[in-house]
């Protein structure tokens, strides 16, 4: 019985993601509302109520699921503290969005709210700050500018490739992404 109902409630949770996304292809997410979600997702609005305060808790939900799921799979890789492996990086980074290409450049579409943005740049600076901690620099604050204003420019290459409907190979754009050279921005 219990199987059941996780069963029901992981397709209840999928079929309103999925719903919620292609309302957003069309307009923010502001302007969705709880009735309309659920008549596009033939779902009660009681049963949509079961899971969620509102179409922002279910996008927060979104999010959470999305970050996790990134966490994991950049989790699963050793990643040395040289160059090379900061590219590997990058590009299993840019496989996991290519692989969830529809979701992500929803979310990351410049009408939408930026707090997913901001939540994969908090776990890509995470994965980058080990990287760049090795490089003897002085001054961590500096170091944090440093992997602020890569992450921010790879985040916008990234955006532009997912817009561009990812007219580039991943390692041509994990390579721009990487070819700025760190030391120089000492």
């Amino acid at each position: 019985m219990n199987k059941r109902l996780d069963r029901r409630k992981r397709y209840t949770r999928m079929v309103l993601r999925d719903n919620l996304m292609l309302l957003l292809k069309k307009k923010q997410l502001s302007s969705i509302t709880v009735k309309e979600l659920c008549e596009k997702a033939d779902i009660n609005r009681s049963t949509f109520y079961d899971h969620f305060r509102d179409v922002f808790h279910l996008m927060d939900y979104i999010e959470e699921e999305i970050i996790e799921d990134l966490t994991t799979y950049l989790s699963q890789y050793n990643f040395a503290e040289e160059a090379e492996e900061s590219l590997q990086m990058t590009e299993k980074l840019l496989e996991y969005i290519a692989t969830r290409y529809d979701t992500c450049q929803i979310l990351l579409n410049e009408n939408n709210d930026p707090s997913f943005e901001r939540r994969i740049t908090e776990v890509t600076q995470q994965f980058l700050m080990r990287n760049i901690s090795h490089k003897n620099y002085h001054d961590t604050t500096l170091s944090k500018y440093a992997g602020t204003f890569l992450i921010g420019g790879g985040i916008y290459v990234i955006k532009r490739w997912l817009e561009n409907n990812m007219d580039q190979s991943i390692e041509q754009i994990a390579w721009l992404i990487n070819s700025i050279d760190i030391e120089k921005i000492r």
